[in-house]
């Protein structure tokens, strides 16, 4: 039989992830409407916002298996909404780097995704938010060491 302690843990397991599953499904509507998958928007995203990334790094950065990355990458560049760039000091590396296209789409579906987000979290105060911060991150940390 399951202690206390145990029950909660749990309870909040089931709460957390009914959360995330329902705050992701709306999300993704907003990211599919527009032609992308969530791993790509997530990419672009990243390269929107913090400029040319080693492929090797992309996977780290967004939470996706390094061999989905290529993939991704693939189709995106399909897509013409980023490029590699092979790294001139190290043929190893290669980065990925997003197009004017890729910009323009970014730039065009990013407001409306970061108000979608905002409206979905519109329950909680700011206080309350950055208090979610804190415990989410105070879960988040020790589980990654397990």
């Amino acid at each position: 039989m399951e202690n206390d302690s145990t029950a909660v843990s749990l309870k909040l397991f089931i709460v957390l992830s009914r959360a995330y599953k329902a705050i992701n499904e709306h999300v993704n509507k907003v990211i599919q409407a527009n032609g992308l998958n969530p791993t790509e928007f997530a990419v672009l995203e990243l390269l929107y916002h913090k400029g040319d990334q080693p492929l090797q790094q992309i996977g780290g950065k967004i939470l996706l298996a390094s061999g989905s990355i290529t993939y991704v990458v693939d189709k995106l560049e399909q897509k013409r909404l980023l490029q590699r760039i092979a790294c001139p000091s190290d043929r190893r590396v290669t980065y990925a780097s997003i197009t004017d296209e890729g910009k323009a789409l970014i730039q065009e579906i990013f407001p409306e995704h970061a108000e979608q987000i905002n409206k979905l979290m519109s329950s909680l105060t700011d206080s309350e938010k950055l208090t979610a911060i804190d415990l989410l991150k105070k879960l988040g940390i020790p589980a990654g060491k397990f």
